[in-house]
């Protein structure tokens, strides 16, 4: 089992920046792909960004450029530094993980992580 708990969001003016950080505990020596995904009011969840077990990171179109996904060495924590937010940013993010993903990438449906976080609200304002 793997548990995940995020932090780090909170209400910003547009063109601040936020970190997001998402404490992993449990199995963590097995997780193989990590990733925050976000769902904005309304909508479905969307990849945001992922990271596989071998540091290659990938990132949805929407925020390409602008945020950058990293992690500890030892997989305890993971990270999001998002830069020059936006009111589209507004959401709920959530950390996710899986020990079994082959394929770990921006092209990866959440439905194939088998662990996910509470999630932390981001609000962006103009």
């Amino acid at each position: 089992q793997v548990q995940l708990v995020e932090s780090g969001g909170g209400s910003v003016q547009a063109g601040a920046s936020l970190r997001l950080s998402c404490s992993i505990s449990g199995d963590i020596a097995n997780v193989v792909c990590m990733a925050w995904f976000r769902r904005a009011p309304g909508k479905d969840l969307e990849g945001v960004a992922v990271i596989s077990n071998d540091g290659r990171s990938t990132y949805g179109d929407a925020v390409k450029d602008r945020f950058t996904i990293s992690r500890d060495n030892d997989k305890s924590r993971l990270y999001l530094q998002m830069n020059s937010l936006s009111p589209r940013d507004t959401a709920t993010y959530y950390c996710v993980a899986d020990r079994y993903l082959s394929a770990c990438d921006i092209t990866t449906k959440s439905y194939y992580f088998n662990y996910i976080g509470p999630g932390t609200q981001v609000t962006v304002s103009s």
